[in-house]
């Protein structure tokens, strides 16, 4: 119990660090590598990952190399059938305000900054709803769909 404790803490505090600049480092990446419990990373590794990003890495661009990297999540339709539960009506849609007090009051809650940038990337229709089925397919495949 100790040690998920200690992992939590230390990836709530490398999240603080992003909310300074923005920007998530090669050291970034190996602490939340850490976090994952892998912890022996090559700087070859880490350097191979800041590589294959276009530019610096925001959270935008690492919610695509991360969604890219996983290695047996969950297929997308086993995640897209968790959002429906919270979706009765199957609309293919969430309430952006639903979403976000979920996100803000639950679990690992996100902060406000981290709201800020899953809207950026994900921004809501003018009704405001969220296309879940949008962000499952980045997160299994790592880049938006083109419509």
């Amino acid at each position: 119990m100790f040690k998920e404790e200690n992992r939590a803490y230390r990836y709530k505090e490398q999240r603080k660090q992003w909310r300074q600049d923005g920007i998530i480092s090669k050291d970034d990446l190996r602490d939340v590598l850490a976090t994952m419990g892998q912890l022996n990373v090559k700087n070859e590794e880490l350097e191979a990952m800041v590589k294959e990003a276009s530019g610096p890495i925001n959270f935008t661009v690492f919610l695509t190399m991360f969604g890219e990297k996983l290695k047996g999540a969950d297929p997308e339709d086993v995640i897209v059938s968790a959002f429906k539960v919270l979706d009765p009506e199957a609309t293919g849609a969430i309430k952006k305000e639903f979403l976000e007090e979920l996100l803000t009051t639950q679990c690992d809650r996100f902060t406000a900054e981290e709201m800020t940038n899953l809207w950026a990337a994900f921004p809501p229709d003018v009704a405001g709803n969220v296309d879940y089925k949008n962000i499952c397919y980045v997160i299994t495949h790592g880049e938006e769909k083109e419509e």
